[in-house]
């Protein structure tokens, strides 16, 4: 048999060598490293510069031309694709304006007698609603079927003249609704009229109005472009229905015109002299539906596509002060990428650093199991001894009563001890080593009081007090209550842990049923310093800690979240910094099947 001990100091010897070999190795490297990194970021500084240098003013210049050239084409296009677009809108709204007429007029007809209309002030009052808003009929008359006013409103005196022979006439008449062209008439000024006829008692009469041209004419211009641009209509002769802005007047042959009528919007680009200077002209033109008249937008092209060349200049300006700024942005760049390298070079020593930790936690892990093992040895020899003493006590009464009593309380005391110190080597040895997980039914508000009484006397000496919010309807749980404890004890740890330097504090431990009713949810809420918001999202990183160094080693809540997603719960922190801290943690009432069966 071994001397008591000897196990023991080799664990030691072991763990302390490891230890040394780690801090030599690792102190090695980090010399080497060191040395080593001085001259590199030096040269990675130098060749960083070299080959932006190189590679990016050949491609800005090559980028540069191909994007001016591309944005040239792509800009032109879109810029006819926004006239396209204002245009075909006009149109929609010329011929809206139409049709609304039209269907006024309609309306009024079908929905009135002529004796009705034909009443004094019924017409006036009908005129003066249409054009309350907006002066859009200059007048509006009743046409028998034989060409005679039967009733007129209107600047003009009209009353007398008959139209059996005007062409308006014989068309609205085979047409029961129409628009005219522009023409002279009785007036002897341009204008065009909207008619619709109704058959009542057995005889047709017209009702008809004549669009304002003025306000007509404002309502085609409105989609004016620029200084040089003009908007006109043409019928389907090729006669001016209203005014251009340069060249041309209205009810005269507009010069070039084709007649070719189309469904879509079609661009023409022509060239016209104006005062002996030849000017280049965009046309974007359409027809419309009822009547059939063509819309018209001429606009400059040079000032149509001005601002294309300015963005030219503007792109071979930049281009050549780009290289200058590459000059100095790379020098920053440059820095700025070796401070990156530098940092996560830093980053890397730590991590080093950590995983020497890591190293050490594992012998000392393996020295505690040794020691426990060790310790288990001469508790049982007490243990042992113990019960003699109770065996001789029983067959050898002691006849002084006092010292019988304080015998007895002394022998109670070594068994309490005793068994305590066994239930501290066995959990030591479970830290220790990893150890199947033994599922029992556990109530949980039970088990909480208990890590409660635990802790309480070690908060009570930072000032800190334990306030428990238990629901006692919830019911028990299937669980492993050693790992569920060390849940609960890292957790309560890191909460005290938060008051530092506070004096006081409270923690909160509440449990109830989960939402669905397939779990239990036990929350601790701490009122300590809080976490930081970029610091919230890596708490349960191995390693990451925010406490000084020497502190901690960042493997508490990592080693919580893996125990609680073990048993199938899921844990969530909530902190508010300066506030406090929350933590959420879910567990089921079963924990998953394959620890029920492999434990």
């Amino acid at each position: 048999m071994k001397p008591s001990g000897t196990l023991v100091e080799i664990l030691y010897v072991k763990a302390v060598t490891y230890t040394k070999k780690t801090e030599h190795t690792g102190a090695g490297m980090d010399q080497n490293r060191e040395g080593k990194n001085k001259k590199d970021y030096s040269r990675l500084f130098r060749r960083f510069i070299f080959l932006t240098m190189v590679c990016s003013l050949f491609p800005l210049l090559l980028a540069g031309w191909a994007i001016n050239i591309h944005y040239s084409e792509f800009a032109r296009e879109r810029i006819l694709k926004t006239l396209q677009t204002r245009v075909e809108y006009h149109k929609k709204i010329i011929e809206l304006f139409l049709k609304e007429n039209k269907t006024r007029l309609d309306f009024i007809a079908r929905t009135n007698s002529i004796e009705f209309l034909i009443k004094e002030g019924n017409l006036t009052h009908i005129l003066n609603n249409i054009n309350r808003d907006d002066w859009v009929l200059t007048d509006i008359g009743i046409i028998d079927e034989n060409g005679d006013h039967a009733a007129y409103v209107g600047p003009y005196k009209l009353i007398d003249k008959n139209y059996s022979n005007a062409f308006w006439f014989k068309e609205v008449m085979e047409k029961e609704i129409y628009t005219s062209d522009m023409f002279m008439g009785f007036r002897k000024e341009p204008h065009f009229i909207m008619a619709v006829t109704k058959k009542e008692n057995g005889r047709r009469w017209i009702l008809r109005a004549t669009v304002n041209t003025d306000s007509f004419r404002s309502l085609v211009e409105n989609v004016r472009i620029g200084r040089t641009g003009d908007v006109y209509i043409l019928n389907s002769k090729g006669i001016y229905q209203t005014s251009p802005g340069f060249s041309g007047e209205i009810l005269t042959q507009a010069s070039g015109f084709k007649g070719e009528i189309h469904d879509d919007l079609k661009f023409r680009f022509l060239e016209i002299v104006d005062r002996d200077v030849k000017i280049k002209k965009i046309v974007c033109e359409t027809w419309l539906k009822d009547p059939r008249w063509l819309l018209v937008v001429r606009v400059g092209e040079k000032e149509f596509f001005e601002d294309i060349r300015h963005a030219n200049r503007a792109t071979l300006v930049s281009l050549h002060l780009s290289a200058l700024i590459i000059l100095i942005v790379t020098v920053f760049v440059t820095n700025h990428m070796v401070q990156v390298i530098k940092k996560r070079d830093s980053e890397l020593e730590e991590m080093n650093t950590q995983l020497m930790q890591a190293g050490k936690l594992a012998s000392i892990g393996e020295l505690s199991a040794g020691v426990a093992h060790e310790i288990n040895n001469p508790l049982a020899i007490i243990m042992t001894e113990h019960q003699l003493l109770l065996d001789a006590e029983k067959r050898t009464p002691i006849t002084d009563p006092e010292f019988g009593e304080q015998f007895a309380g002394s022998l109670s005391q070594i068994g309490t001890q005793v068994r305590r110190c066994a239930h501290i080597t066995k959990n030591l040895m479970k830290f220790a080593r990893r150890t199947k997980s033994v599922i029992e039914t556990i109530n949980i508000n039970v088990f909480v009081r208990e890590v409660i009484d635990l802790m309480e006397r070690e908060a009570k000496s930072d000032g800190i007090t334990f306030k428990s919010v238990l629901d006692d309807t919830i019911p028990p749980i299937l669980t492993d209550p050693s790992q569920l404890q060390q849940v609960l004890l890292n957790i309560i740890n890191n909460a005290i842990a938060a008051h530092e330097n506070k004096g006081y504090g409270m923690i909160t431990i509440a449990t109830r049923l989960s939402n669905d009713k397939t779990g239990i949810v036990i929350i601790v809420e701490d009122t300590g310093n809080g976490i930081k918001d970029e610091d919230i999202e890596k708490v349960f990183d191995p390693f990451f800690t925010t406490k000084s160094p020497g502190q901690g080693t960042g493997l508490g809540l990592s080693i919580c979240y893996s125990i609680v997603k073990q048993l199938g719960g899921n844990i969530h922190v909530e902190s508010d910094v300066g506030k406090g801290t929350l933590f959420t943690l879910t567990f089921p009432l079963k924990p998953p099947e394959n620890l029920l069966k492999h434990g």
